[in-house]
């Protein structure tokens, strides 16, 4: 079994679990999702609304985490209200006892600083990583998780930061890249020069440990 901690595309293959994204205004329609407020796509009109619908399905079996939800810098939409849409999500991800799937750009410092005042207390994985190997620490010190995808296939540079990362620390991802999670699976294993039966043996473990799960 793969796992695949984060995509919108569903394949319906049954040799990978995937953890489909589903908006609060889309339908449940996979095995299994997780559900959350994109910062590019707050209405603040709606934030009340999507956040019952985001109570409710965390109290579902087949919902396997809160997000994507989290804060971007390089968008228009304002700071203040992203940072207030996603402390109420660390809240209901608190109550519900469900891990978070983590959008982040640009805004490390401000995901710290949150989750020092919030201390959800469950399990985050910060999804799509793509930095340094000084961001990595920082948020391996502070208890996150990182989930590779799209720039480890990208970006040749990464795999020598991915390579460093704890074993029981990280996840394998597609997001909304072409390429399926077999293709990372075998850049993964290339990247930390293991085979990829014991690279599976791994993101199964970290799955079951994080996710309760599969």
């Amino acid at each position: 079994m793969l796992y695949n901690l984060h995509t919108h595309n569903y394949t319906a293959n049954a040799s990978v679990l995937e953890v489909v994204n589903r908006y609060p205004y889309e339908e449940i329609d996979v095995p299994y999702f997780s559900t959350g407020i994109h910062p590019w796509y707050i209405d603040e009109s709606k934030v009340e609304r999507h956040l019952a619908i985001i109570g409710q399905r965390l109290q579902m079996d087949n919902c396997l985490a809160l997000g994507e939800c989290g804060l971007d810098k390089r968008i228009n939409m304002p700071l203040d209200l992203q940072q207030e849409v996603f402390e109420k999500q660390l809240l209901l991800a608190k109550k519900y006892n469900k891990p978070v799937i983590l959008h982040l750009v640009a805004a490390f410092q401000e995901l710290i600083a949150i989750t020092d005042i919030i201390k959800p207390d469950v399990p985050m994985v910060v999804h799509g990583f793509s930095k340094n190997i000084q961001v990595v620490e920082q948020l391996l010190n502070k208890g996150f998780y990182l989930s590779f995808g799209k720039y480890l296939l990208r970006n040749p540079e990464l795999s020598s930061v991915f390579a460093q990362v704890p074993e029981d620390r990280f996840f394998l991802e597609t997001d909304t890249i072409e390429e399926g999670i077999e293709k990372v699976y075998e850049k993964a294993a290339e990247a930390r020069n293991i085979d990829i039966e014991n690279l599976k043996n791994i993101v199964t473990n970290n799955f079951k440990t994080v996710f309760k799960n599969g």
